[in-house]
């Protein structure tokens, strides 16, 4: 399922795409610098997305962002805020990349498990051989200045 990058909406990975329709933003007026627009323009954005009840999300990629995401979630709904710049557009979409990066984190499969390795006999040999002369060095520098 590819979809143009030109379409409105969320890419997350390769594969999930997410339409406009699912994401709700909200505008607010944003602290900081902004000179005399500062207390008229609603600059700083709330991007919503609700995982629980996404039609766009494959069940395994769900259950694998819920469990990943259970500590930021609201009701299955995600919320990501963007207030660091002036301009709303530069809000909008510092938000989305912010929220695009979080569910692409979310959705990414688990590492493989690590298989347990044992060092070479050479490796031992060498890490032996390492402490020898570190401990012939200390003990060359005992008992000279008697």
């Amino acid at each position: 399922m590819d979809a143009p990058t030109d379409r409105p909406g969320l890419r997350i990975g390769r594969a999930v795409f997410v339409p406009d329709g699912e994401l709700s933003e909200r505008f607010s007026r944003s602290s900081g610098p902004g000179g005399q627009g500062v207390n008229t323009a609603d600059s700083r954005v709330e991007l919503s997305f609700d995982v629980a009840r996404s039609p766009s999300l494959p069940e395994t990629t769900r259950a694998r962002m819920l469990a990943r995401l259970e500590g930021r979630l609201v009701d299955g709904v995600i919320t990501v805020a963007a207030s660091e710049h002036r301009a709303q557009l530069a809000n909008r979409k510092a938000a989305r990349d912010r929220l695009a990066a979080l569910l692409t984190e979310a959705a990414s499969p688990p590492p493989r498990p690590r298989r347990p390795t044992k060092p070479s006999r050479a490796a031992k040999q060498r890490r032996l051989d390492a402490k020898k002369r570190r401990g012939q060095t200390k003990q060359g520098r005992s008992g000279r200045w008697d």
